[in-house]
């Protein structure tokens, strides 16, 4: 793509892109037809995109065709979605509302939900293994970022810790499990759609991919005070209701907007080496650390 064309564009039509790989994967199938239509309620029409916009933003850096990244985008999104419609469980954040509308289990039950999470996690990792680029590696990474060491583990720790005072160590090791762990296997994986990197840049690229996901976290704790229930499509002030520790609980407003732009700089800071090739990176982490919603 010409790298001249605004990120308004160029985030809007991988976003497109992205949708167009999903809704290929979870064309209607036969047999279990409520199950199926819960697994594309739960993924299909809504959603920021961000880790999919991060996987091509990543392979872009890397010279990668957009065609050798959907599969790994489509795959982050898949493992995103699956972990939405288990967290909204009643036995996890018990929420009723997700992307502007009921969540899964409401909308198809609790076992329903519950299978199509389970669902969705299984397809992550069969659209990985047909993808353009797949390897063993590809597939150790993302389920390493989805398990007990990354993902789960983090909301396993967010669940235990409600009522309880963490320390600002305890909650950003936290945030990168839950959040920061999926988020650093987008930009990895995207990169390995592309030509090999070095190990200097491999770990450039882990430190931009480090302090965006703590960014994206961050902003979810500021926005979970200052948003609405309609501007997040999500219930606000849910984690203040349940007592969960928050960057903002522990350290204030004022005090998590500085830590957000600390870690813009971060990001920025560790992209240095690669110039120009990473304005899409850049551009991705701008954008979450100044997001509304």
């Amino acid at each position: 793509m010409d790298p001249d064309v605004a990120f308004a564009v160029w985030s809007g039509e991988r976003a497109q892109r992205v949708e167009g790989v999903l809704e290929r994967l979870l064309a209607p199938a036969a047999g279990a037809r409520e199950l199926h239509e819960a697994m594309r309620y739960a993924v299909l029409g809504g959603g920021k995109r961000v880790r999919a916009l991060l996987a091509y933003a990543s392979g872009e850096l890397c010279d990668a065709e957009p065609d050798a990244v959907d599969a790994v985008a489509a795959s982050v999104e898949l493992i995103h979605a699956y972990s939405l419609v288990h967290d909204d469980l009643p036995c996890m954040d018990d929420d009723v509302l997700r992307r502007g509308n009921p969540t899964c289990h409401v909308a198809f039950g609790e076992a329903t939900a519950l299978l199509a999470g389970d669902a969705l996690q299984s397809l992550a990792f069969e659209a990985l293994a047909r993808g353009a680029r797949a390897s063993v590696a590809q597939a150790a990474l993302l389920a390493h970022a989805a398990g007990a060491s990354g993902m789960a583990g983090g909301q396993a720790i967010d669940l235990a810790s409600a009522g309880k005072r963490l320390d600002l160590a305890e909650l950003e090791q936290m945030h990168a499990l839950k959040t920061g762990a999926l988020i650093r296997a987008a930009v990895h994986l995207g990169a390995e759609c592309g030509r090999a990197l070095t190990r200097g840049e491999t770990g450039a690229l882990e430190r931009y991919a480090v302090a965006t996901g703590l960014a994206f976290q961050v902003i979810d704790d500021i926005l979970d005070v200052e948003g609405t229930t309609q501007s997040l499509g999500k219930t606000a002030g849910k984690d203040v209701r349940q007592g969960k520790p928050t960057y903002v609980s522990l350290k204030g407003l004022e005090a998590a907007r500085r830590r957000v732009e600390a870690l813009r700089g971060e990001a920025r800071d560790a992209l240095s080496p690669f110039g120009a090739r990473a304005r899409r990176l850049l551009e991705v982490s701008d954008w979450i650390s100044q997001r509304r919603h």
